[in-house]
């Protein structure tokens, strides 16, 4: 697992040098922003990084780790609520202290390309956009012009194959398929396979 891990580590450090990048050609930053992208409603989907942050949970002190499992079972039910309300869930990130995670270097893909503009090209060959942060759009159309998008595509390819790697060849694809928010990965354990 620490092979596979150390592989994940250094993808992710490859996702904040592009993003760094992609942020600095488009005159991003989160400094003075009123706005927390931890309370975005993302959902993740690969059993190495549900494990991966679960590796950064447990390096921390029992009483932190309890503290941010409470409110993962909080974040979880005030978005069940949400939910239920026909709404889409705004809730902090449980692990979200003052503004700044406190499981920094375990985050997941998602929460590290999440506020620039970026692209997904699909198997199919389809390919989907995404704006980016409010930050961002309100940058994007001020400049009424081209913006850089970080193509995420060779992260997600990369991510895939040491998923395959993680969970093994033979039960890649027959898993159950992982969507969940980081609350709902707090609750729920580390992953079985």
């Amino acid at each position: 697992m620490t092979h596979v891990f150390a592989r994940l580590a250094d993808l992710y450090h490859q996702m904040e040098t592009a993003y760094a990048d992609a942020a600095a050609r488009l005159g991003l930053t989160c400094e003075g922003c009123t706005d927390n992208c931890c309370t975005s409603y993302f959902q993740h989907h690969t059993y190495v990084e549900w494990a991966y942050f679960w590796q950064g949970l447990m390096e921390l002190p029992e009483d932190a780790r309890q503290r941010y499992l409470g409110r993962a079972r909080r974040a979880v039910a005030e978005a069940q609520t949400a939910r239920m309300h026909g709404k889409r869930p705004e809730v902090m990130c449980p692990v979200n202290d003052g503004g700044r995670c406190s499981l920094y270097a375990h985050r997941l893909m998602i929460c590290r390309l999440h506020g620039v503009p970026n692209m997904l090209r699909r198997p199919d060959g389809r390919v989907l956009s995404f704006p980016g942060c409010w930050r961002s759009q309100e940058i994007c159309t001020a400049a009424k012009g081209d913006v850089p998008l970080l193509d995420r595509t060779p992260f997600y390819l990369r991510l895939i194959e040491i998923e395959r790697s993680f969970v093994g060849a033979r039960r890649f694809g027959k898993l159950p398929k992982v969507d969940l928010t980081l609350a709902e990965m707090m609750v729920q354990g580390p992953p079985e396979m």
